[in-house]
C-alpha cells in the first residue's frame, strides 16, 4: 500500500523547499525576456536615429539578444540552487560538444564578422554571389538576406560569402553600357553610327566623360556588327540598356537599316 501521508508530507516539503524559487525563477525568467526584448529594441532604434551604418543594426541586435538571454539563463539557473561551478563546468563542456558539432555555423559566425569588419558590401548594395543576384536586404550573425528582382528571398550563409567571389555593383558610381548591334552587309555602316551616336546625344543619362564609343567592332558570317560603349550612373544601367536597344530598333527600321536574320538557300539539283 502507498504510504498517502508521506506521500503528502514528501510534496508538501519539496513545494516548500523549492516551490517558491521555481515560481521566482520563472517569474525572473518571463520578465527578464520582456526586458532583454525591450534593451534590444531601444538599442536598435538608437543606432537609427544616430546614422549607424545599417548593416551594422540587425548583426549587433542579434548578438546583444543572444549574450543577455545567455546571461538571464544562468542567473535563474543560480534562483533553482544550481551549483554556478557546476553548471559553468557543465555548459563548457556542452559549448566544447556543441563547438564540434557547428564547425560550419562557427564559420558562418566569423564570417559575418569579416563581413562587417572589411565590408566588402552593405545593406542596399546590387550583389552577385553563390550563384544569385540580388539587393542586400540584411546582414545577420550567421546569414545574409538578400532580395531578387522578381521579390524572392535568398538566404545566402556569411561564411560563403567571406570565402568565395562576388560582384557588387553598387560600389563605384558609374557603370559601362556595352552594346552590339549588327546590320546587314549591304547598307551603310556610317549611317547607322551616325544614327546610333544621335541616340546617345540626345539621351541625358548617358555621361559625356569618359566619351561614348560606336566602331565598327566585327565582321561577322552575315552581319557587319557595330560595338557600342556608353558610361552610365550605377542606378541608370538597366533603363539606358533597355531605352537603347529599343530606340536602335525604331530608328533602324524608319530609317531603312536592315538587321540580318538567320536564313537558308537550298538549291535543287535537277
Amino acid at each position: 500500500m502507498v504510504d498517502i501521508d508521506g506521500l503528502t508530507t514528501m510534496i508538501g516539503n519539496f513545494i516548500l523547499t523549492y516551490g517558491l524559487e521555481l515560481i521566482g525563477a520563472i517569474v525572473a525568467l518571463v520578465i527578464g525576456m520582456w526586458i532583454i526584448n525591450m534593451i534590444v529594441r531601444q538599442m536598435a532604434n538608437v543606432m537609427q536615429k544616430r546614422n549607424v551604418d545599417p548593416s551594422l543594426v540587425p548583426f549587433l541586435r542579434s548578438l546583444l539578444g543572444i549574450t543577455l538571454k545567455i546571461a538571464l539563463f544562468i542567473s535563474v539557473a543560480g534562483m533553482v540552487g544550481i551549483e554556478m561551478t557546476s553548471f559553468v563546468a557543465i555548459l563548457g563542456a556542452a559549448g566544447l560538444a556543441v563547438g564540434l558539432a557547428m564547425q560550419g555555423t562557427l564559420q558562418n559566425f566569423a564570417g559575418g564578422v569579416m563581413i562587417l569588419l572589411f565590408k566588402p558590401f552593405k545593406v542596399g548594395d546590387v550583389l552577385e554571389a553563390a550563384g544569385y543576384t540580388g539587393v542586400v536586404k540584411e546582414i545577420q550573425i550567421f546569414n545574409t538576406i538578400m532580395t531578387t528582382p522578381d521579390n524572392k528571398i535568398i538566404i545566402i550563409p556569411n561564411g560563403s560569402l567571406a570565402n568565395s567571389s562576388m560582384t557588387n555593383y553598387s560600389t563605384l558610381p558609374t557603370r559601362r553600357v556595352d552594346f552590339s548591334f549588327g546590320i546587314d552587309y549591304g547598307d551603310d555602316f556610317e549611317k547607322a553610327k551616325s544614327l546610333i551616336r544621335g541616340l546617345i546625344d540626345a539621351d541625358t543619362r548617358i555621361l559625356k566623360d569618359p566619351e561614348p564609343f560606336a566602331r565598327v567592332g566585327s565582321l561577322g558570317d552575315s552581319s557587319v556588327n557595330i560595338t557600342v560603349r556608353v558610361w552610365v550612373n550605377s542606378a541608370d544601367y538597366w533603363a539606358v540598356h533597355f531605352d537603347m536597344i529599343e530606340n536602335v530598333k525604331k530608328t533602324f527600321d524608319k530609317e531603312g537599316v536592315n538587321f540580318p536574320f538567320p536564313q537558308m538557300d537550298v538549291h535543287l539539283d535537277k
